[in-house]
């Protein structure tokens, strides 16, 4: 009885898609862990984790916001790098000798141009799929395309690099034996998972990927509510480009190019629904750790990147696979224990 209760609590508690993620979890560290050793959760693993995930992870936020309004957005990375870029525009034309308040203050005049071009591509998004009933898919595309065009045009596709030294503490520096990064992360991820669960926002969102059409004939401005989701989705994108920023200590229109499938791969297999209206940002976050465990794991053994997408892509798959054949037997023992099929076995 008392176990009963356990697994019942943890169920409602954690959530049954977090705790076979959590599951997997262990089972990989498992793994992973007879073969590399202490290694993996060593000084350098951690580390590694630690600088790595908030990248991918903001990024996946702000792909998870689009995805469970029932859209997509494809311009995320290059909207992180416009930001950047923008934000690296300001610092480099302020005085190069400003100390002080005054460095200060021209550092946040910069950052907050970074996050004002992304919102402005955000709104575009928004309007685009809201007011003329664009597809999310060529919406974004489009947006995509021609916001990194306009980055290599602006910049000839050449590096900005050579920041203030509190700029790249964002990206390397810690605190309180934290990595500033994974702090930034924890503190968006915290703010997002607020918005989505504790507002009417969120829920909106949420109900808009179930079914927009009731949401609108309910009274809901959903092209309103497309405008804030997109330009939520370009902010968080935003805070990922300036985290790159600063670890790199340069910008470029073509930094992450490689992480766009990847957010998406991260958000279904957190349990985010493909086609909206389901998803939690905790299921987010412990997916992001499985993936960034294996690309560790497999850096630590020396094997290919291109393993390492195989093996995310197997865990995917496999996830999948469980889902569906859990609700078939889930189906098929409700419908061996409905009166009527009952009735008619024992007549047999």
């Amino acid at each position: 009885m008392m176990t009963t209760s356990l697994s019942t609590v943890l169920l409602r508690t954690i959530g049954p898609t977090n705790l076979r993620l959590l599951g997997l979890l262990a089972a990989l560290s498992i793994v992973f862990g007879a073969f590399v050793g202490d290694r993996l959760f060593g000084e350098f693993g951690l580390r590694s984790m630690a600088y790595q995930l908030p990248e991918l992870g903001l990024l996946s936020l702000a792909m998870m916001v689009a995805l469970l309004s029932g859209g997509l957005d494809l311009s995320i990375i290059a909207t992180a790098n416009l930001a950047a870029l923008a934000t690296a525009a300001v610092l480099k034309a302020a005085p190069a000798d400003a100390v002080g308040i005054a460095l200060v203050a021209i550092e946040g005049g910069a950052v907050l141009a970074g996050f004002t071009v992304a919102a402005l591509v955000g709104l575009t998004n928004g309007f685009l799929v809201g007011y003329l009933r664009v597809s999310p898919i060529l919406a974004t595309l489009g947006t995509m395309t021609l916001v990194k065009g306009l980055a290599i045009g602006l910049t000839h596709g050449d590096v900005v690099s050579g920041f203030p030294a509190d700029i790249v503490f964002l990206g390397n520096g810690s605190l309180l034996g934290l990595p500033m990064p994974l702090i930034l992360f924890g503190a968006v991820a915290l703010l997002v998972g607020l918005l989505l669960t504790r507002t009417p926002f969120g829920v909106t969102a949420a109900l808009m990927g179930s079914n927009q059409q009731a949401v609108r004939f309910s009274g809901v401005d959903t092209r309103a509510a497309l405008l804030r989701v997109y330009g939520l989705s370009a902010l968080v994108a935003a805070s990922a480009g300036l985290i790159m920023m600063a670890r790199f200590d340069s910008a470029n229109a073509a930094y992450g190019e490689s992480y766009l499938l990847v957010t998406i791969l991260a958000c279904v297999l957190g349990g985010v629904s493909p086609t909206g209206g389901f998803g939690k940002v905790g299921g987010l976050v412990i997916a992001l750790v499985i993936l960034q465990l294996i690309s560790t794991a497999c850096i630590l053994l020396d094997l290919s990147q291109f393993l390492t997408l195989s093996l995310w892509g197997g865990i995917l798959l496999a996830v999948s696979l469980t889902g569906i054949l859990r609700d078939h037997v889930a189906g098929l023992l409700a419908a061996l224990r409905a009166p009527g099929l009952r009735h008619d076995s024992r007549s047999v």
